[in-house]
């Protein structure tokens, strides 16, 4: 005989094989369709529709609700679930419906019922009709009968202790309430669900912790029938920052899953769909591209890729659009086909060694002889200059028919000796204000970079004169007749471009705008009456958050990571480059002198036996401002206070989770390292890697989510490690009004702090005041 399947272990299979088959086949809803209607068939012994050669496919879609010609591609697939339920339906016995089993009538006593009855002389007496409870007690199977299931059943005990772990958590309230995992599961589990009762054993044992989206509804019911408070279970879970998977989100590639993943409510598929777009868009709005009017600008700038870029040349950065202090879009495209805009170009060879000759002037150590020079460009200001050069070089050469509009100029054909002509200047400025819709500070700074390079006796285009020679007409820019008169008197064609661009800088200077406020994602804290204790919060939702070092142990060193690099940005309050460049050095090992820190322009964080804490130790060189009257040529020593466990979790890290972070790879020998995967194994930040490392770190503890409940302050946005400098100079303004001591914080001139934070707002100077003229009234 054939044997009889289990209805609920075909279920289960149906819904196994749609996942693994079906599912990559078609779109997720789609395939949720298929699965709903294969149960459906089964649970109710319907064979599927068919044709004389097969099945009735037309049929088949239009009861899934789904298109036939985007039911054509899964037909194949889908077809030997259909096969499976035929056969299913087939073995199951007639007398055996799959819920509830009823005898069916027999074919006698249709008989009986229709035929009329003819008298007999000896008839055989009637047997009495057998009850419901008789019919079902022949169908009852042996062993003991399981006991039925209570929707709250009663505690034995009203007084127990709350244990610390999920594990134990779940088996003392299984225990309280008389549940086995056998129990609870038929409790909680509803028919068509395929959620296995070892899900429950594995919780138990410690083999596995809920994860999907699923399993934390399965934690709800489990709740709601113990009558424990909302969240009860989840808020043990060995790590609770991990993101639930599971959520269905349709034409969302994989990679943007994830990062949406940690940002969604464990509900979202429940909710309506309305409700769920809302979510998305706020999600993808506010946390994960920021919203304001500069991160727009940024992101449609950077899909116009334009610059040209120099081979040979290190950048320090990667992508200066994702710089949070650089206020300009990084591009770099194609300049020869408006459809090809896109491509990384490099420069031209001889574009290439003019750029070379300028780096080598503006940062050898001894000017090259009969040549003279005034101020030296460090590493990290060569970068930028090479940035903003190639983005100009790039703005002429690109297609004047393509999506950013250049000049049109062949490569072959830039030379640095066309900046000495005024209509070049005048050009790129105005493209860049057609581009942005206004002048920014940005355009004056290039104005400046003319202008030094063209001021008399120091500047290097003045001083190579043979970089005339290689310009070439550009037709309505640059006229032959323009190129002789420059090649015929050198000194006074500069001098003609210095004044044009002294006086367009002082224009443009006027009508300037801001456009990137560097204060408007942290506006939240610095509004706050105590803007260091407000973002403070972030730390302490991370700590609140961290994973079981004993069971994730990478993940956990992250979250320490995280925790330290905003505690050490709030007590150093140093830029990003010093903050990321800190080395280390263990308890017990020798510290690195002064004069090697100096020679690496690093600083580095050591135990201090003499003040018995851990000390950063900064050489004034390895600052942006080190010639600021702040350091006076003397180092930046400062003593970290023992606050908030900090020594706690500094010794934790250097400890154990910095190797775990290096898992085995090369030593850097920086304070904060990457974490080594397969696809990275390079552990040395750079500024790219650990800006996006900051602002991950807002976005997951930061950002106050309401459909989620995580995150720590409401209304903040993005931002990277360059804004804790403006929380602690906004703070201290705050407490004592004085830029002078709010200059102490962040390492620079109360003229700077002056400028920079001049916008601290009135109403705090007033109520400073008033708290101070009070105090007589409160004396009084």
């Amino acid at each position: 005989m054939p044997k009889t399947l289990n209805p609920k272990v075909m279920v289960r299979k149906l819904s196994d094989f749609c996942q693994i088959r079906v599912a990559p086949v078609l779109p997720p809803h789609e395939a949720e369709r298929v699965r709903v209607y294969l149960i459906s068939l089964f649970n109710s012994r319907t064979r599927p529709p068919t044709l004389s050669r097969g099945y009735d496919w037309q049929a088949i879609a239009h009861q899934c609700g789904i298109p036939i010609e985007q039911f054509d591609v899964a037909r194949k697939v889908i077809e030997p679930g259909l096969d499976a339920i035929v056969r299913a339906i087939r073995n199951l016995p007639q007398k055996t419906p799959i819920l509830r089993p009823v005898r069916p009538t027999t074919i006698a006593e249709i008989a009986t019922r229709t035929l009329p009855q003819v008298p007999k002389e000896k008839t055989r007496p009637v047997q009495p009709a057998k009850t419901d409870l008789s019919r079902q007690s022949e169908h009852r199977k042996p062993g003991i009968r399981p006991r039925d299931v209570e929707e709250f059943p009663a505690p034995t005990s009203s007084a127990w202790v709350d244990p610390e772990t999920f594990q134990e958590a779940l088996q003392l309230q299984m225990l309280r309430h008389g549940d086995s995992y056998w129990h609870l599961h038929r409790a909680i589990v509803k028919d068509d669900e395929t959620i296995d009762r070892s899900t429950i054993r594995h919780w138990l044992s410690g083999d596995k912790v809920p994860r999907s989206v699923a399993s934390i509804e399965l934690l709800s019911r489990i709740e709601r029938r113990y009558r424990l408070p909302e969240g009860y279970f989840k808020g043990k879970l060995p790590h609770r920052a991990r993101s639930a998977s599971g959520h269905i989100l349709d034409d969302v590639g994989p990679a943007e899953r994830r990062r949406l993943a940690w940002h969604l409510p464990d509900d979202f598929n429940s909710r309506p769909a309305s409700e769920q777009e809302e979510i998305l868009e706020w999600v993808r709005r506010v946390i994960i591209a920021g919203s304001t009017d500069y991160r727009r600008f940024q992101r449609a700038a950077m899909k116009q890729r334009y610059a040209i870029r120099f081979p040979g040349v290190s950048y320090g950065r990667t992508d200066l659009a994702e710089a949070n202090d650089a206020d300009d879009e990084q591009g770099q495209g194609s300049f020869t086909d408006p459809d090809l805009f896109c491509g990384v170009i490099d420069a031209p060879p001889t574009l290439a060694i003019e750029m070379a000759e300028l780096i080598r002037f503006k940062t050898a150590t001894l000017t090259a002889f009969g040549l003279q020079r005034q101020g030296v460009w460090g590493e990290e200001t060569t970068s930028q200059k090479i940035e903003h050069l190639g983005l100009m070089f790039g703005a002429l050469a690109a297609h004047p028919k393509g999506p950013v509009r250049g000049y049109g100029i062949p490569s072959q054909h830039l030379s640095f000796g066309m900046l000495v002509f005024p209509s070049v200047w005048d050009w790129y400025v105005q493209w860049r204000e057609r581009r942005r819709g206004f002048y920014t500070s940005w355009e004056v700074d290039m104005l400046r970079i003319s202008l030094a390079l063209t001021r008399r006796d120091t500047g290097w285009l003045r001083q190579h004169p043979k970089l005339g020679a290689r310009v070439r007409p550009v037709p309505g820019l640059i006229s032959q007749n323009d190129i002789d008169r420059a090649l015929g008197d050198w000194d006074d064609a500069c001098d003609v471009y210095f004044k044009h661009a002294t006086s367009r800088a002082k224009e443009i200077q006027r009508v300037a705008r801001v456009h990137r406020d560097p204060f408007e994602p942290i506006l939240a804290v610095l509004e706050a009456d105590s803007p260091v204790g407000e973002y403070r919060k972030i730390t302490e939702e991370i700590l609140r958050l961290m994973p079981d070092e004993r069971l994730y142990r990478r993940a956990a060193a992250e979250s320490i990571r995280s925790f330290l690099m905003l505690r050490l940005g709030l007590h150093l309050g140093l830029r990003q480059k010093n903050l990321r460049q800190l080395m280390v050095c263990k308890r017990g090992h020798l510290p690195r002198s002064e004069r090697q820190l100096a020679d690496m322009k690093r600083g580095e964080i050591r135990w201090s036996e003499r003040d018995h804490g851990w000390e950063v130790l900064i050489p004034s060189v390895a600052f942006k401002n080190a010639n600021s009257s702040f350091f006076g040529s003397k180092p930046f020593r400062l003593v970290l206070p023992d606050l908030g466990d900090l020594y706690k979790h500094i010794d934790a890290y250097v400890d154990r989770h910095r190797g775990a972070l290096l898992s085995g790879a090369d030593d850097p020998g920086t304070f904060f390292v990457k974490t080594v995967k397969a696809t990275s194994s390079d552990a040395a930040y750079d500024q790219t890697t650990f800006y996006e490392a900051w602002r991950l770190t807002i976005q997951r503890y930061g950002i106050f989510n309401p459909y989620t409940g995580r995150g720590a302050i409401p209304g903040l946005l993005p931002h990277g490690p360059h804004n804790v400098r403006d929380v602690l100079a906004t703070h201290i303004l705050k407490r004592t009004g004085s830029y002078e001591q709010a200059s102490y914080a962040i390492q620079d001139t109360p003229d700077m702090v002056t400028k920079h934070y001049g916008r601290f707002l009135p109403q705090d100077k007033a109520a400073l005041a008033a708290r101070i003229l009070n105090q007589v009234w409160e004396a009084a």
